[in-house]
């Protein structure tokens, strides 16, 4: 991929980040201050971001140069939130780039130009790069798809931050809503013992055992009732520079309402 970008020797990393309440948009917190200073210190040529609300049987890429229309994609919140915008413009080169290297490893994939961007993307990314200048490629996932398929996504992906190209894969760690105790600081251990796991096993490199994290994962039905917000995490795994994850970051690790996660990785 040829790049004419003054960013070009900035090398980026693959990051998951947990998106949380799309309320973030409106609200200043620990985690959102966390995300303004994480957003200032990269300077991307691009960003590729794999959304949890983003969901494709085949892998869907988001290929154009047009400006995103900014979806609300939750209800019953209040208005201001309905009036945000976030109008970053796509990239068809990079979006064909991201094409062609799934292709090239045997995945399935498939363009649109219509998508506009859905709040697990710019909710984000509003905090990260609040002026929307960085050109914005949105990915799905495959809710049918497994752990190792979404690896396989991202693997497919490795040396984009080489060339400027941020990854992130926007999801949640622990994501059972009926399990939120509103207005409780204090974690529950069952979603600590979830987390921890991950980072244990991603810290001594078994990715094996992330992989079939199903079997093996304490609570992890209950952590994970539903696989969109969690597969995110492997895209951005595979997507790392190498196949040592030992050396992964945990950039932000704290838990809102008992059991929303806010667990989030730099895997470079």
């Amino acid at each position: 991929m040829t790049n004419n970008n003054d960013n070009s020797n900035l090398k980026m990393p693959s990051l998951f980040l947990a998106h949380g309440s799309p309320m973030m948009a409106i609200e200043d917190s620990a985690y959102t201050s966390f995300l303004k200073s994480l957003g200032e210190s990269l300077k991307p040529k691009a960003i590729v971001i794999f959304s949890a609300h983003f969901e494709n049987e085949i892998t869907t890429v988001s290929v154009h140069d047009n400006t995103y229309d900014t979806i609300y994609d939750f209800y019953g919140f209040p208005k201001e939130m309905y009036q945000c915008k976030y109008l970053a413009k796509g990239s068809s080169f990079i979006g064909n780039y991201v094409c062609d290297r799934l292709e090239e490893n045997g995945l399935n994939v498939q363009k649109e130009n219509k998508r506009g961007l859905d709040h697990g993307s710019w909710v984000l990314l509003m905090k990260l790069f609040p002026q929307a200048n960085v050109p914005v490629v949105q990915v799905s996932v495959n809710p049918r798809g497994d752990a190792k398929l979404h690896y396989e996504i991202g693997k497919s992906l490795r040396g984009l931050g080489d060339q400027g190209v941020l990854v992130i894969g926007s999801g949640v760690t622990v994501h059972n809503l009926r399990t939120l105790r509103w207005g409780q600081d204090k974690a529950e251990p069952w979603a600590v013992a979830f987390d921890e796991f991950l980072v244990e096993n991603i810290q001594s490199n078994r990715l094996d055992n992330l992989l079939n994290w199903e079997s093996l994962a304490p609570n992890a039905r209950m952590a994970v009732p539903t696989p969109e917000h969690f597969l995110p995490l492997f895209v951005a795994l595979g997507a790392s520079a190498s196949d040592d994850i030992s050396h992964t970051k945990i950039i932000n690790r704290h838990y809102e309402a008992g059991t929303a996660s806010y667990l989030s990785f730099n895997f470079n």
